[in-house]
């Protein structure tokens, strides 16, 4: 797999908007009012975060004479929620997803191509501005990127004393697990965190073609490299360094609670329990992924945040012109400042406020080592097989050979059965 390297991320945005209506509709290629009289423009951003944009939207508000209205929902459904909204003329003009459900919102029309020059795309690193364009068109701007990082409580463990490698984290935990008390604990049964470890061993979801692109034919969850890290992962279940609880969809609320509770020294999350771990009154530290015990770095998948216009805006310049200006460096600055989310901007990698910050910083370092979440259609049939082998691998139910290649079969088959 082709590994991404990144900074921080990029842009001060141009403005060169040109819009394309949904399939078959060009009524939204000229500005128009909307025919809501309470709002110009509906914006859906993500949970807890509409603070971050709040002098923003006022600001355009202002000097385009319009009226916004902004409703916070998780930035992972939107685009379920825009599949019923948009035709019922209730959903957003504006959204904030995923950079990995990209490809799944071009391929159903749910969100439009914006004219984005080659200056504008430039101001936003490879990575970054990648995850928003599918066959050489851009369908949105990126807002903030995320990766995984390791958070320690420095009650427990003192920086000094944290280990270099997963194989010296293994050998801390064996010393320190008890009933109630962990050493390093992370959510390795589901793919989004055990490819970390997999793919510093060779494993890789989409091989690519020489132009950049995923080849959906060729799966490497069941190589000979995802099999060696899959058995590495297997050895901490077997030794009980991971508590039984730590499997499944209740796993994620286990680790945090085991965290935030000071019963674990160490886990891996990411950028998004930044102000839950500080409001629970951890004193913790934060750093990049360890080195694996075959001298790789563990790695990680990159998650990218955009802004994006549906296909069913009836006031489409308007809402690109506000994904523009909500995206440029200013207002990504003050988005940061508010959310701590790690702005898509270059410009900003340098700003004190950014470089001051412990977990920006281990996000630019662990960034060197990720690869973006393959942003195509093929990639919602991965997802469940392959955390349901790793589950299977994780309670002893399956040995990884086993459990990998009957996942990848029944992605095979999804794929096919889909149509892609």
């Amino acid at each position: 797999m082709k590994k991404i390297t990144m900074f921080l991320l990029a842009s001060s945005v141009v403005l060169g908007l040109a819009a394309c209506g949904p399939k078959g509709d060009s009524a939204s290629d000229s500005p128009e009012k909307s025919s809501n009289k309470e709002y110009d423009l509906l914006v859906w951003e993500d949970q807890s975060k509409s603070a971050g944009i709040e002098d923003a939207v006022k600001a355009f508000e202002k000097e385009n004479d319009v009226k916004i209205k902004v409703v916070e929902k998780a930035y992972g459904g939107q685009i379920e929620d825009l599949r019923l909204d948009g035709p019922a003329g209730t959903g957003a003009d504006v959204i904030t997803i995923p950079g990995d459900q990209i490809g799944t919102a071009v391929t159903e029309g749910l969100i439009k191509e914006l004219a984005v020059d080659e200056d504008t795309q430039s101001m936003y690193t490879e990575s970054a501005m990648q995850s928003q364009i599918v066959d050489g068109k851009v369908y949105g701007l990126p807002k903030a990127v995320e990766t995984q990082i390791l958070y320690y409580n420095k009650a427990l463990i003192s920086e000094n004393e944290l280990p270099k490698t997963v194989d010296e984290w293994q050998a801390y935990s064996k010393e320190v697990t008890t009933d109630d008390s962990y050493g390093l604990l992370a959510l390795w049964d589901q793919i989004y965190y055990a490819q970390g470890v997999l793919s510093g061993y060779g494993s890789y979801v989409f091989g690519q073609n020489d132009d950049g692109s995923y080849d959906p034919s060729d799966i490497g969850l069941a190589n000979k490299g995802a099999i060696e890290g899959a058995e590495v992962i297997k050895t901490f279940y077997d030794e009980g360094l991971f508590p039984s609880g730590l499997v499944g969809e209740q796993g994620i609320n286990v680790l945090d609670s085991l965290f935030t509770e000071g019963k674990a020294a160490a886990v891996i999350s990411g950028p998004w329990n930044v102000a839950p771990y500080k409001d629970a009154g951890v004193d913790y530290g934060i750093k990049e992924l360890p080195m694996l015990g075959n001298g790789e770095h563990m790695g990680s998948f990159i998650g990218v945040k955009s802004y994006n216009v549906s296909s069913y805006t009836k006031n489409a310049e308007l809402a690109e012109k506000f994904v523009t200006f909500i995206s440029n460096e200013e207002n990504s600055k003050v988005r940061y400042e508010k959310t701590g989310e790690v702005p898509a901007v270059t410009a900003l990698a340098d700003d004190p406020s950014v470089k001051e910050s412990e977990s920006a910083v281990a996000i630019a370092e662990q960034s060197k080592y990720a690869e973006l979440t393959p942003g195509i259609t093929e990639m919602n049939s991965v997802w469940k097989p392959i955390d349901a082998a790793l589950q299977t691998v994780a309670t002893g139910k399956a040995e990884p050979k086993e459990a990998l290649t009957q996942a990848v079969d029944q992605i095979k088959s999804a794929i096919a059965a889909n149509g892609n």
